[in-house]
């Protein structure tokens, strides 16, 4: 598997992480080459990193890489060097195994550079799997791929499904993951400023630290941004910040500890969202703006999704889940028969299914004279 890989702290590498550890339960060997800054190899399954990008550290990384069945790529512009990420293209070049080309981010806008990159990087895979049913139409639609090779399997979800025990205290909101603008938390903060009628009235917390390529771009602006608006609200003393580690232990009890799941994302892109999908898994009600993944993953019921950019439409949703005791049973039940096939033994399964796949493929294809 070619990704960025913990300690690094981004979706790709907790996905990559947790996608590693399901293959192996699964009874595959994976071999990890980081990509990204840093060169040192944290983690067992890591066996190479590109590090600065040198000839010989490329060289390593091939070797690596052509030394497995089946190369796995995540791909995301920001992660691989050069212009939009281009550089993941020559290393792609030089890989002669089969490679499954996981697109974590499929535009509808995109550049004339990242439309060329995702699609030669796209012609290199021998598969490509996407994350929802709105990224392949969107890849189908807006680039130039081949569809036969497009597989669609879900994120999947890292936190078990835990009981499910009314609060004692009253309502508890959650939205958790790395902060950065886009998050869209100032639209949840202002919507709380509605709910102070309810009683009791529900708490608000937001756990999470700065996403560290926000920080080392502009610092902790967005956080400040969103203390000093907390600050201001009527509902202030019901609104806390944690930035604190949470390992996966952690975060579940994180998670069980709230009765409502409020994501409250800007990005008209974002077509894949960890914490949606584990939101979903651990059986809470979610109360979304209408962001692609959101509006396909909740259409059965397990959530309820409304305009983005707007208070007043978080807030009405939020009151309907806590003022509906049977609205919220309902979304709890459907959110359990949605969790099984997000967990990541299911998720493993589809994506060793996909390299078996193409590896009885190179077996039976008949080498050229």
């Amino acid at each position: 598997m070619l990704s960025t890989f913990p300690p690094t702290a981004c979706g790709i590498a907790t996905f990559a992480a947790a996608l590693s550890a399901g293959l192996v339960a699964h009874g595959a060997t994976v071999d990890v080459v980081r990509c990204g800054p840093g060169q040192a190899l944290e983690d067992p399954l890591v066996v190479a990193s590109l590090g600065d990008g040198t000839p010989a550290r490329r060289a390593a990384c091939i070797d690596a890489i052509n030394s497995t069945d089946v190369a796995i790529i995540q791909h995301e512009y920001g992660i691989y060097d050069g212009p939009d990420g281009d550089a993941v293209l020559e290393l792609m070049a030089a890989i002669v195994v089969p490679i499954v080309l996981v697109a974590h981010t499929v535009l509808t806008r995109p550049s004339e550079r990242q439309r060329a990159v995702l699609e030669r990087a796209c012609a290199s895979a021998d598969a490509i799997v996407v994350m929802t049913e709105t990224a392949r139409k969107r890849l189908l639609v807006g680039f130039d791929v081949d569809g036969r090779k497009v597989f669609v399997i879900p994120h999947g979800a890292a936190t078990a499904t835990p009981t499910m025990a009314p609060s004692p205290t009253g309502s508890r909101l959650l939205t958790w993951g790395l902060l950065g603008p886009g998050k869209g938390i100032e639209w949840a903060i202002d919507a709380m400023a509605e709910l102070d009628d309810l009683d009791p009235p529900p708490t608000y917390m937001i756990a999470g630290a700065t996403h560290p390529k926000v920080r080392e771009r502009a610092g902790e602006t967005y956080r400040s941004m969103l203390v000093d608006r907390a600050r201001h609200n009527r509902s202030a003393a019901r609104i806390s910040f944690d930035d604190s580690y949470r390992d996966l232990g952690s975060l579940t009890e994180l998670i069980r500890s709230a009765d409502l799941v409020v994501l409250p994302y800007d990005s008209d892109d974002q077509v894949t969202s960890g914490v949606l999908v584990d939101a979903v898994a651990a059986g809470r009600p979610v109360v979304s703006t209408a962001f692609p993944h959101a509006v396909e993953l909740l259409a059965s019921g397990a959530g309820i999704v409304v305009p983005q950019r707007d208070p007043h439409a978080l807030a009405q949703a939020i009151r309907s889940v806590l003022v509906e005791p049977g609205r919220a049973r309902a979304m709890r039940a459907e959110a359990r028969r949605l969790a099984p096939d997000l967990s990541w033994a299911a998720v493993a399964g589809r994506y060793d299914a996909v390299g078996a796949h193409l590896t009885r493929r190179l077996r039976t294809t008949p080498v050229p004279a």
